[in-house]
């Protein structure tokens, strides 16, 4: 308690908030580029806090939400076939393909189990020598070192009735397309520190220097979000384009070398389809040639599965920051968290799970 009592006092948020107040002189956009930051913001009022020049956007940060939908067909296509033993972590079961999601394949007999770690699946499939047990990697940077680390440890111990179904992306493919875009109307980013822990700080200059747009690596906590946005501010103000870590107990300028290592060993960077944005060149990780035996679309033989977004679901233009969730016509009537349209309405990163759950209410009562 005593560290989340230390990064949310409201002494020290008022006197951000404050500082923040003092330095805008002009209009600015910001997006946050993680979904866990989406939710603390909105969960914790940040947004209300700020100057009426600030404005914050909400990012392509959530890896659930942006799992296009075809991957989760290929996922419930999988788990329903006789002998598989289908692992994911739990936030990925409501996530809605066109013939349903996780959950339902598991109500009507598919043996689809949560686990906690990708070599918990490894356990299983050692366990299950007789059966096929697929799991189900999906994430950003931050998960790729551990899915990596149960590849080797199935490779390593012999084990091949594992798989995995894998859908990582990454982030800096992402920043390039939003600010690439002619609708784009971010001018500053605030970065994901937990990626920024993995990746490092690097790979974010490139792209200030490109676009002239500041970035700055921040936390999860109120006050580290406020300290970001007080840092991305004062760049925009005094015409600086950098880098800045305002995580520093996290990240490092090099990053994590071994975890970064362990992916390079494992994966290589392919074109991903990112649900509601679209196809993205260099966005993602595949499984190198060597361990392609570990493949379960290769296995079983679904890479070929297409499949469309629901129409009425705005997700895409969520994720790309231009619409908030509240404005979408179906939000929090044709589309809730028991009947959803979209992954971003189901996702614990979800803007729109973060909206419905925190502002819902509230909007109503106004």
């Amino acid at each position: 308690m005593k560290f989340m009592d230390e990064y949310r006092d409201p002494e020290a948020v008022q006197k951000l908030s404050e500082a923040i107040h003092s330095t805008v002189t002009k209009p600015w956009t910001l997006m946050e580029i993680c979904g866990g930051q989406t939710h603390a913001i909105v969960r914790f009022g940040l947004d209300e806090l700020l100057p009426s020049q600030v404005t914050l956007l909400h990012g392509p940060g959530c890896p659930v939400c942006v799992t296009p939908v075809e991957k989760i067909d290929r996922a419930v296509a999988i788990s329903r076939m006789p002998d598989v033993i289908f692992c994911s972590f739990g936030d990925m079961l409501r996530v809605p393909g066109t013939t349903g999601d996780l959950l339902q394949a598991r109500a009507q007999g598919a043996d689809v189990r949560v686990v906690y770690s990708p070599t918990d699946a490894v356990r299983i499939a050692q366990e299950n020598p007789a059966r096929e047990v697929v799991f189900f990697a999906v994430g950003f940077e931050t998960t790729a070192p551990a899915n990596a680390m149960a590849v080797i440890t199935a490779y390593r111990e012999e084990v091949p009735n594992f798989s995995m179904l894998v859908s990582h992306v990454l982030v800096p493919p992402a920043m390039e397309a939003i600010l690439s875009s002619p609708q784009c109307r971010v001018q500053g980013f605030l970065a994901a520190g937990h990626v920024c822990a993995i990746m490092g700080t690097s790979e974010y200059h490139p792209i200030a220097e490109r676009f002239r747009i500041p970035v700055v690596v921040t936390g999860f906590e109120p006050i580290d979000l406020l300290h970001g946005i007080y840092m991305c501010v004062k760049q925009l103000e005094e015409g600086r384009f950098e880098v800045e870590n305002a995580y520093v107990r996290a990240v490092k300028e090099d990053g994590n070398v071994p975890a970064q290592q362990l992916v390079a060993d494992v994966f290589e960077v392919t074109t991903r389809t990112w649900r509601g944005v679209g196809e993205l060149p260099f966005s993602g990780l595949c499984l190198r040639a060597e361990y392609q035996q570990f493949d379960a679309e290769v296995r079983f033989d679904v890479g070929d599965t297409v499949a469309e977004e629901d129409s009425e679901c705005r997700s895409g233009l969520v994720l790309q920051g231009l619409l908030n969730p509240p404005d979408c016509p179906a939000f929090g009537k044709r589309c809730t968290p028991e009947h959803p349209l979209g992954a971003t309405m189901v996702s614990s990163e979800g803007a729109c799970a973060a909206y419905y759950r925190y502002r819902r209410y509230a909007r109503e009562a106004r």
